[in-house]
């Protein structure tokens, strides 16, 4: 396995981003997400999707790549603060294998 390997990466980042829960906000940005709360990280996430989502119409590759990435990242630092993780979403993500896109929206529709 390499120090590229998707889940490496991100495994290595999700240690970091417990660790900087108790970091000083000062000197980690990560930290001082944590420490401006839940609704700053959830802010940021809606940031970088629509920065994406605008990567994407224009198509360039390299813009896509970069937000996608910064998406990932904040949608992850925003799971963490939640106490939860990459592994919880993969559960969510098997459980719904075998429904269609569209019989999982009817059953999240009450």
């Amino acid at each position: 396995m390499s120090d590229t390997d998707t889940l490496t990466v991100l495994h290595r980042l999700s240690d970091l981003l417990k660790q900087r829960r108790t970091a000083d906000p000062e000197k980690s940005y990560v930290a001082r997400l944590y420490s401006r709360g839940t609704a700053k990280i959830a802010q940021k996430v809606g940031e970088e999707a629509v920065e994406l989502a605008i990567a994407a119409v224009q198509g360039d590759r390299d813009d896509i790549r970069g937000e996608a990435a910064d998406l990932l990242f904040h949608l992850m630092v925003l799971l963490e603060d939640a106490d939860l993780g990459l592994d919880d979403v993969a559960a969510e993500l098997a459980a719904r294998e075998n429904l269609s896109g569209l019989e999982e929206k009817r059953r999240r529709t009450p």
